[in-house]
């Protein structure tokens, strides 16, 4: 398939990995973050872990929108669905993500009205199509997705369909960055940055990285050999700072049109992250121009205080200072058929990613 296979070529795969062989210090100790899931993934799914050096070492951090999500969101979610003449809409990884109590996958099963959609824009559909019901879309992402909430929300009030509204949980990538770079005891010395949340936001969001915090960063792709010559970048970069591996999609300044839509409906607000606790500016909330889209005011919804499971170690795991190996659930208690964290539910948590490639401590059967 043209510009996929180009990108998982046998040859160029082996050359990078030979390269980073090369350009490694024995004598270092290299840790670095992967800050996507679809990074650690693919990491897991092709392979990749097995061709660096042993001194090379990735962990995964808080790049799973679903899994960063905290209970709080997903207990007002199944709330909300609880309410007479509300259709709560979803992305599928959302309906198994356990909350404090239950998961909208159980609600869904005892009769209360909740829908998975492929987009925002397929719930303001069901809201036209369905005037006598409420319709809530959970809005859960990082700046890839929301611009088309945003999108969504300014179409609801042009065509006036009063009946849709969005439950925002939207977070961005910056702030948790500067939370991570600032945490004692992780050890990060170089990160992987999301080439697709760099798409929306551009480079610049990330210089302080290299300035302030002396970290190597490398906005990278997501197939073998993007990911691969990232890491090559890394090892190759003299001073911190900030590059760009993904140049085929992205654009120093990234989409202001974009940006400009999500500022129009959004603004920051402090944001609470699974297993990170509250960060200040890392997330989104609705306008008060647009408050009657705003899920949290229509409906003033009440729930009991949350509570985790604290045997689960998916806080620990976004942090990066655990590995799914080090969970005494993990492939026992805990399984994509019977999650217990948010981590083992997604198609990009580091959870999943370990249990299907790497339950053995390696990569059990991905391949380049």
């Amino acid at each position: 398939m043209k510009y996929v296979d180009e990108f998982r070529d046998k040859a160029g795969v082996e050359k990078l990995a030979g390269l980073i062989r090369e350009a490694a210090d024995p004598a270092v100790e290299y840790t670095i973050m992967e800050v996507c899931g679809t990074h650690t993934m693919n990491i897991f799914r092709f392979g990749l872990k097995v061709m660096l050096p042993k001194n090379i070492r990735l962990i995964s951090g808080p790049g799973c929108p679903v899994c960063v999500t905290p209970n709080d969101y997903i207990d007002k979610a199944i709330a909300l669905s609880g309410l007479e003449n509300v259709i709560v809409t979803t992305f599928g990884d959302m309906l198994r993500v356990p909350g404090s109590h239950s998961s909208l996958e159980r609600a869904k099963a005892l009769g209360n009205d909740i829908r998975m959609v492929y987009s925002s824009m397929d719930a303001l559909d069901m809201a036209a199509r369905n005037p006598g019901k409420e319709v809530v879309f959970l809005g859960v992402g990082f700046e890839t997705t929301t611009p088309t909430v945003a999108v969504s929300i300014l179409e609801a009030k042009k065509k006036r369909i009063g009946n849709y509204s969005v439950l925002c949980g939207h977070k961005t990538m910056p702030e948790v960055l500067k939370s991570l770079a600032n945490a004692k005891g992780l050890n990060v010395d170089s990160f992987l940055l999301p080439g697709h949340v760099c798409t929306i936001t551009g480079v610049e969001p990330y210089r302080f990285l290299g300035r302030v915090h002396k970290k190597r960063c490398v906005i990278a792709g997501f197939e073998p050999t993007d990911i691969l010559q990232g890491v090559l970048m890394l090892m190759n970069q003299k001073t911190p700072k900030v590059e760009v591996q993904y140049t085929r999609v992205i654009e120093t300044l990234g989409n202001a049109i974009a940006r400009k839509m999500v500022s129009r409906v959004f603004e920051k607000s402090p944001s609470a992250w699974r297993g990170m606790g509250m960060i200040r500016k890392s997330g989104l909330r609705i306008r008060k121009g647009f408050s009657k889209f705003d899920a949290e005011e229509k409906f003033a919804i009440k729930v009991k205080p949350s509570k985790e499971d604290r045997r689960c170690l998916c806080g620990d795991v976004l942090k990066g200072i655990k590995t799914p190996l080090d969970c005494r659930l993990f492939g026992k208690a805990s399984t994509p058929n019977k999650p217990i964290g948010a981590c083992m539910v997604s198609s990009e948590g580091t959870c999943a990613a370990y249990y299907r490639y790497g339950r053995d401590g390696k990569v059990s059967n991905g391949r380049v």
